[in-house]
């Protein structure tokens, strides 16, 4: 979703997102955008985000955007969304992409 040359102007697919501190067991989105049914407080790991010594991502990479209202589209691209920082309703994020 959005505005880069392989992606619609909107969404095609959509998916319940669960949120996870497990990074090697977490659903990766596959750079998805959020849509967020509950307000609250999103930590999300973005694209090609990656520790200094290349291996995958933790949560010290991770940022949370605050009090995303209810019934948005967060407008950004996301690979992962952790459960602790997280505040917004659990299975009332959507991933769109």
């Amino acid at each position: 979703m959005g505005q880069f040359g392989n992606q619609p102007d909107f969404g095609t697919q959509a998916a319940v997102v669960t949120p996870s501190d497990t990074i090697a067991y977490a659903t990766n989105l596959n750079q998805a955008c959020l849509y967020v049914g509950v307000a609250g407080d999103i930590k999300v790991i973005l694209p090609g985000v990656t520790q200094a010594d290349g291996s995958p991502p933790t949560a010290a990479e991770a940022i949370v955007f605050k009090a995303v209202p209810a019934g948005s589209i967060l407008p950004v691209i996301v690979d992962y969304v952790l459960a602790t920082g997280t505040t917004a309703g659990v299975g009332d994020i959507i991933a769109l992409k």
